[in-house]
């Protein structure tokens, strides 16, 4: 498949975006640095929205009309694609409640925004990994691993930028928990993908020629010439290919510094070593190692239209 630099920069900035408010809206329901300076709950807050809205505005640039994507929230009851723009749309408003709550110090109301502001994020990255592992017509997708990974990832990225920003704000004694966190994201995160991609290394039991034309029953099937007899729609964006040594060393970047390295350096920030640059290094390099790894679910899935073409 081809990765779209809007889709992948999309999956990547909004699930770091939900991840990071999940967290805060949760630990803050649970008393998680009720101490802290209104900045810095308003900054997370921020950030996350920031991160949230630049995705959900990246992945209109992949549709071919983006000025008509008011009309997939109609969709809601059989489009996964239509239920994440929802719960997209419906998480804004506990958001901003929330960022209010807690820049005017109102705590009830925080608790409240908090919370409705974590099921938003779970809802939306829940309905987005829905989009691919609902395909039946890509194999790599098609995984029960894929929507865990998801929120795998979405919770390393969100515990480090949460960690981040409280040793930034100097809250030597909230850090400790977004680092634990991160800790337990990255090597979740690591395990999960470590299993999936064995699982599709594998050879996981897909679609065939003869599957796919109903004709396996009278023989082998195959294509007596090619569908098309130059480059179109569907091999732009069905038939990309990556090398499997690419593919390979891109895997070893995504595991090692952008789930390992992370860890490690929450790791390190909680045995007493300089939280700030530690947690800030580890936040970037979960960000990077999100990024590859849904470079890779495009770039190393087969649709099953491509039996066709070969």
């Amino acid at each position: 498949m081809n990765p779209a630099p809007s889709i992948v920069f999309f999956t990547t900035a909004s699930g770091a975006g939900y991840g990071l408010l999940f967290w805060l809206g949760l630990l803050r329901a649970l008393g998680w640095g009720a101490g802290a300076p209104p900045s810095f709950g308003a900054a997370a807050v921020l950030l996350a929205l920031a991160l949230i809205t630049a995705g959900l505005l990246s992945s209109l640039a992949h549709l071919g009309n983006p000025q008509r994507a008011w009309r997939a929230l109609s969709q809601w009851r059989s489009s996964w694609l239509s239920r994440e723009g929802v719960a997209a749309v419906l998480t804004y408003p506990p958001a901003l409640l929330f960022l209010s709550a807690l820049w005017f110090g109102w705590p009830g109301l925080a608790v409240v925004g908090g919370l409705l502001s974590a099921a938003g994020a779970v809802a939306t990255v829940y309905c987005t990994a829905m989009i691919y592992a609902s395909l039946k017509t890509v194999r790599q997708w098609r995984h029960p691993l894929v929507v865990p990974g998801y929120f795998a990832m979405a919770a390393l990225s969100g515990a480090a930028l949460l960690a981040a920003l409280a040793a930034a704000w100097g809250l030597r004694g909230a850090v400790l928990v977004p680092a634990a966190l991160a800790v337990l994201g990255g090597v979740a995160a690591l395990a999960l993908k470590l299993a999936y991609w064995r699982a599709v290394d594998a050879g996981l039991p897909g679609p065939t020629a003869e599957s796919a034309t109903s004709l396996g029953a009278i023989g082998r099937v195959r294509p007596l010439d090619p569908p098309h007899t130059q480059q179109n729609y569907l091999l732009r964006e069905m038939g990309f290919r990556v090398a499997r040594k690419h593919a390979a060393r891109l895997r070893a970047v995504a595991l090692a510094a952008g789930f390992a390295a992370p860890a490690a350096l929450a790791l390190l920030a909680l045995a007493g070593a300089p939280a700030a640059p530690l947690l800030a290094l580890g936040a970037l390099l979960a960000l990077l190692g999100v990024l590859v790894e849904r470079w890779l679910m495009f770039a190393e899935a087969t649709h099953t239209v491509m039996l066709y073409y070969r």
